[in-house]
């Protein structure tokens, strides 16, 4: 999928790119599966939870298909769509006995194309499979971490993970972070690569497009008052000082672990790359 960038006839258009949106086939959304979604403004119980969250454009949630546990019913791709609520494009399947679900849409899905789900499918983009029927080296998507409880794992644009080995109840997925991580067997994930890989290149280049997906402007540290900020005070422009950069909350930044799932440690065989958490 192309990005369009457009000639520079005005500051907001200079650095500006978007989607070409190809893909789409419809922009009338499926009735049935759309939901209310009430803004928070990043803030629970009134206070702020969340930074520079707050406005932006009004949205209604798709309800996504994440499970695919609707076993051995073929379904037809109906429409590729656009999802305001994520960076992936979504695909409104239409199943034989006439119910509607939308999935994440992977790259290559064409509508018209037929979908299935469960340990006897083939192993072809868009089809739901157990990790146990998937041979070594497929490319996956939308990846479980507990059985049945739907996928949790590799759901952004143009990302995938790898099926690298199986070993007893566990296979050893490469996740997208370069994390080799074990999941159960009897874990389902989707075949394919999340589409609309060319999501990471699309530029907002004004501030008013950031306004738009809900994201209020963020403030240096160093523009604060000692009170607000480790890194704010002094006269004139002054270094940030102490050991290092400093969160808001005085904790380091820059490559400070915080993770703190002990419990899952064990499945972990691999860590990200070096600098970026445990």
């Amino acid at each position: 999928m192309p990005v369009k960038i457009y000639r520079p006839t005005s500051p907001g258009r200079r650095d500006t790119s978007v989607s070409t949106f190809e893909e789409i086939t419809t922009t009338v959304p499926e009735r049935s599966l759309l939901r209310s979604l009430t803004k928070s403004g990043g803030r629970s119980s009134g206070r702020i939870a969340v930074r520079h969250r707050g406005g932006g454009h009004k949205r209604k949630y798709r309800v996504i298909d994440f499970r695919r546990d609707k076993f051995g019913v073929p379904a037809r791709v109906a429409t590729i769509e656009y999802d305001p609520n994520r960076s992936a494009r979504i695909a409104l399947l239409v199943y034989a006995d006439g119910e509607k679900r939308y999935i994440v849409a992977p790259l290559g899905l064409r509508v018209g194309a037929t979908v299935s789900s469960g340990a006897g499918s083939e192993v072809r983009v868009g089809n739901s499979l157990p990790v146990s029927s998937l041979p070594l080296g497929t490319v996956v998507h939308n990846i479980e971490l507990q059985p049945g409880r739907g996928g949790q794992m590799v759901r952004a644009a143009g990302t995938s993970a790898q099926v690298l080995a199986k070993e007893g109840d566990y296979a050893h997925i490469r996740l997208p972070s370069g994390e080799v991580r074990l999941v159960r067997l009897e874990c389902s994930a989707t075949v394919g690569q999340v589409g609309n890989e060319e999501h990471a290149n699309v530029r907002l280049g004004k501030a008013g497009r950031k306004r738009w997906l809900g994201r209020r402007p963020e403030v240096r540290g160093s523009a604060m008052n000692p009170r607000d900020h480790p890194h704010g005070g002094g006269e004139g422009r002054s270094p940030v000082g102490k050991p290092g950069p400093r969160t808001p909350w005085g904790k380091p930044t820059l490559g400070y672990r915080t993770r703190r799932q002990k419990r899952t440690d064990k499945y972990i065989l691999r860590r990200r790359g070096k600098g970026r958490g445990r």
